[in-house]
């Protein structure tokens, strides 16, 4: 199935977007798309039994505003120099272990919203990533096979960084990673069922028509059940929780000087295979 909520920002209904393209309502079934909702078989059956026999209502979608596919997100982990590409292209040795740090929930917007560039920055990034959605609690998990099995469905995020404040303002990566708007999501929610194999998908990504990313996530270093396993082994991840899995290579940072840094006005668009595509215009924080 392909959720997604839709309205205008904190007013947002769930919705579902069925095999022929129509956008249907989900409103009288479930208040919204959540953890709760994830980790609930009965009230998924419901969705998908609904969407089978045609009983859910159309929606005009005509000008309707996607936002993000999860609501009340609990924490988003992210995993950096996930791909060996990537890892090539920067000139960092791939890591023996997961690189782990975290972005706020609050960065979350949906994936055609405006994207600031903070005040004061000259190095803000693009990176598109495969997002993980929770359906279980995962605590502990001893298998690759285990975190596949605790993983609700996945997502297209758009890991938004500001290069000079992660790396170059001393501390963590935090500081580039948080800014307000850093964290595109969607446009669906893609229940893992549909997806398949997450290690056989294409990830692109273009800056002003000018194509940069055009990656597999073949190429991780640590795939997805892994990255879940090992996750696990250090937090607890609950229903509703997002993993951004780290992006393929072709991000401003790796290109040679003069990098082509975002400024307003960009426009950036991103695409998974069978995940949908997103297209963000940059504005000034």
């Amino acid at each position: 199935m392909k959720l997604l909520r839709v309205g205008t920002a904190g007013q947002e209904r769930p919705a579902l977007l069925d095999d022929e393209g129509t956008l249907r309502d989900l409103s009288g079934l479930v208040p919204d798309i959540d953890g709760a909702l994830l980790a609930d078989e009965a009230a998924l059956g419901r969705i998908r039994t609904a969407a089978g026999t045609g009983g859910l209502p159309a929606l005009d979608g005509a000008g309707l505003r996607i936002g993000p596919p999860v609501a009340r997100i609990g924490k988003i982990v992210c995993i950096g120099l996930n791909y060996h590409d990537h890892a090539r292209e920067t000139g960092a040795e791939p890591p023996a272990e997961p690189v782990v740090f975290f972005k706020a929930a609050d960065t979350v917007v949906g994936p055609d919203d405006t994207v600031l560039v903070p005040r004061g920055s000259v190095k803000t990034d693009w990176e598109v990533e495969l997002a993980v959605v929770i359906g279980r609690t995962a605590r502990y998990l001893e298998s690759a096979e285990e975190g596949l099995a605790h993983v609700a469905g996945y997502a297209v995020a758009h890991d938004v960084s500001e290069r000079e404040f992660q790396l170059e303002r001393g501390g963590t990566w935090d500081k580039g990673k948080n800014c307000e708007t850093f964290n595109p999501l969607g446009p669906w929610l893609v229940t893992a069922d549909e997806v398949g194999d997450p290690q056989d998908l294409s990830l692109r990504l273009w800056v002003n028509g000018e194509l940069k990313q055009d990656g597999t996530t073949a190429e991780q270093i640590f795939p997805v059940g892994e990255v879940v396993r090992y996750v696990s082994r250090f937090m607890t991840l609950y229903p509703g929780d997002v993993i951004n899995t780290g992006t393929p290579a072709g991000v401003a940072l790796g290109e040679p000087e003069p990098k082509p840094y975002l400024r307003a006005g960009d426009v950036v668009e991103l695409e998974i295979s069978g995940l949908g595509r997103q297209r963000q215009e940059f504005g000034q924080a």
